[in-house]
């Protein structure tokens, strides 16, 4: 029986070595491929996670991906060279078998071995277990790109050369926007695949939101204000603050405008306690000097003054001078969190969702308000209200009774109070 073995690997010494090789070039070619899927689809964030806990293969891997050319550039001069040498071989060994007809045969074989065995099985795997992959090829892959890179490099220079010629110029490195639509692609792909709730999408959607809103995207308009006139009088003005639930008022003398300056309630509740007298000049000595902001302010920025300041209220003025709202930490708060309720407050106000599928709605409800209680997609860029959509669009102050279908939607007018639209019925077609 030995001796039977024996002489048959005598015998058959170049096919067996010829088969032998086609193997271990199949083995390291699958190798490099899922190398490449594994490197290039592994999670960045986790990578970093565990390198910020020492790992020193993480750190291995983390590395190969600062210089994703020289690594992609590596892993694909060795796929091919190891590819086109298994085909030369098998090439070979066929046209020796069968003659001219073992191109054909070598051809149609070595095509199916390379595409599942060394293509599709190895990276279906990697895309499997990115990171658990990655990081037991990475110390392989180092010396790989190590070793190829001055032949990398060459090709490289060889490319760039044709790029050139043809007009084609590297791109530059990723803008800010660039990297925030990354970012928001990558937060709606989690959302739609199930594995972040809607909630958790809206806050980090909110927090990406800030540094393209503006302080009039969320302001309390000058017309919703509570302000109150300092000649009410102590007693008066807590009556009042008792029957609303802010805790700082800007107080006003003579005209709406013409602010004096913020009460909190709880100098106000102190002054009471200490039994001082009601009077006017006795108020003015408890406000705080108001703060003025310009309407032109990102929420980002507003939100950076408000913590170094370690304020939570500020008036809105435009480039004249004029106040124009409102705007407190909160609401900058609520762009992120959603609607902050607590138990002096009653939720949302203005938007009231029906059985048939419809909402009706306040006309000074924000657009962005209803997307993110509905889940809806209106364009926030034109107008910040319902109200001013529809006028925006429409291109006329509508009537009672008169309906429009923009975006997908269909926009009732339910009530209006002179120009202003107060009520509107929202129903998606």
């Amino acid at each position: 029986m030995a001796e039977t073995i024996t002489q048959f690997i005598t015998e058959n010494t170049d096919t067996l070595m010829a088969v032998g090789a086609i193997i271990v070039l199949i083995f390291i070619s699958a190798l490099f491929s899922g190398s490449e899927t594994a490197l290039t689809a592994a999670s960045r964030a986790r990578i970093k996670q565990m390198q910020k806990k020492k790992s020193q293969r993480a750190d291995m891997v983390g590395k190969l991906l600062e210089k994703p050319e020289k690594l992609i550039g590596a892993i694909l001069l060795g796929n091919n060279l190891v590819n086109i040498l298994a085909s030369a071989i098998a090439t070979s060994f066929f046209i020796n078998l069968f003659g001219a007809a073992g191109v054909a045969y070598a051809t149609v074989i070595m095509t199916f071995v390379i595409l599942i065995f060394a293509e599709v099985l190895p990276k279906t795997y990697a895309l499997q277990q990115p990171e658990k992959l990655a990081l037991f090829v990475a110390p392989l892959m180092r010396s790989i790109v190590f070793i190829l890179t001055p032949l990398v490099l060459i090709i490289r220079a060889i490319v760039s050369f044709f790029l050139w010629i043809f007009g084609v110029r590297p791109p530059q490195e990723m803008d800010e926007d660039a990297a925030d639509a990354e970012i928001r692609g990558n937060i709606d792909l989690q959302h739609e695949e199930g594995v972040m709730v809607k909630n958790d999408r809206d806050m980090l959607g909110g927090i990406l939101d800030l540094k393209q809103m503006g302080i009039e995207d969320v302001m309390i308009h000058r017309t919703n204000i509570f302000a109150l006139n300092i000649a009410l009088g102590a007693t008066e003005i807590a009556t009042q603050i008792l029957n609303n639930s802010y805790t700082r008022v800007p107080l006003y003398r003579g005209a709406p405008d013409n602010f004096i300056g913020i009460l909190h309630t709880k100098d106000l509740l102190w002054a009471i306690n200490a039994q001082k007298q009601a009077e006017e000049k006795d108020l003015e000595s408890l406000l705080t000097p108001i703060w003025y902001v310009p309407e032109t302010t990102s929420l980002q920025d507003q939100l950076n003054n408000f913590l170094k300041r370690k304020s939570h209220f500020a008036l809105v003025v435009d480039e004249y001078g004029e106040t124009q709202g409102l705007i407190t930490l909160e609401d900058i708060l609520e762009e992120i969190v959603g609607d902050i309720v607590d138990e002096h407050d009653h939720g949302l106000k203005g938007m009231r969702p029906q059985p048939n599928g419809s909402v009706n709605v306040d006309g000074h409800i924000s657009v962005r308000d209803l997307n993110r209680a509905m889940d809806w997609q209106l364009p926030q860029d034109d107008a910040i209200s319902v109200a001013g959509l529809i006028i925006n669009e429409a291109q006329i102050i509508p009537n009672i009774g008169q309906a429009f279908n923009f975006y997908g939607f269909r926009f009732e007018i339910s009530r209006k109070q002179a120009n202003r639209l107060t009520a509107i019925r929202v129903t998606k077609l």
